[in-house]
């Protein structure tokens, strides 16, 4: 069972991960893999709303997504995408990279190839990692102006979509976590983190919702 407080501080971390930027029309979409088919729904809903003319949908596999995306989670998202309207033309896939680093490295090297003119790029995650993928995204590539999205639902809604509680709050801590230890590696831009939200974080770890942190010490 997870406790009032536990669900308290869940949601604490979960509002401070929306950056609460309103979408409008960005130079291309970066739909960034995972397990959750939701950023690609979300990526193709924006697109067909007008908010981007090219979709760049990266993701290779990881051990969540192996059995269900075993093509990889990139070539996955295209394939919804075009269920919902996206024309195939308009999606670049991008299926190697392991990581966010990696999803925006090699999605720019892939626009940049194709001499695709940027100043802004429309960047949809989950809705949990909202700042993660912003903060990693304005360290590796500060030229363009940064616009983050994601499936518009509430903390319970997620939760019932992923049908597991207690992952969920084990992503919320490790996404907390990252924001704290990946600046000081060079892999995020700083951000201030409010008292309140370094409390429930602290006390969620301590309460063991852990499976999800990185090690803190560098190799």
């Amino acid at each position: 069972m997870i406790s009032t407080q536990a669900w308290a501080d869940a949601q604490l971390l979960w509002d401070f991960q929306q950056m609460g930027h309103e979408p409008r029309p960005c130079s291309v979409a970066i739909g960034l893999g995972s397990h959750d088919l939701g950023v690609a729904d979300t990526t193709a809903d924006l697109y067909l709303k007008g908010m981007a003319p090219v979709i760049v949908f990266t993701g290779a596999t990881s051990r969540t997504t192996r059995e269900r995306m075993p093509r990889g989670e990139a070539e996955h998202y295209r394939d919804r995408a075009v269920e919902l309207g996206v024309p195939a033309t308009n999606i670049i896939v991008e299926s190697k990279a392991r990581n966010t680093g990696e999803n925006i490295r090699f999605s720019r090297a892939l626009l940049e190839a194709r001499c695709i003119p940027m100043s802004s790029v429309l960047l949809v995650s989950k809705p949990y990692e909202e700042r993660r993928a912003y903060a990693t995204a304005r360290k590796l590539w500060p030229e363009v102006e940064w616009v983050s999205a994601s499936s518009p639902m509430s903390l319970a809604e997620y939760v019932d979509s992923i049908h597991d509680a207690r992952l969920v709050v084990d992503m919320l801590v490790g996404a907390q976590q990252r924001l704290v230890v990946y600046p000081q590696r060079g892999f995020m831009i700083e951000q201030d983190i409010p008292r309140d939200v370094t409390t429930a974080y602290e006390r969620l770890r301590s309460e063991g919702f852990t499976s999800r942190l990185v090690p803190e010490s560098a190799r």
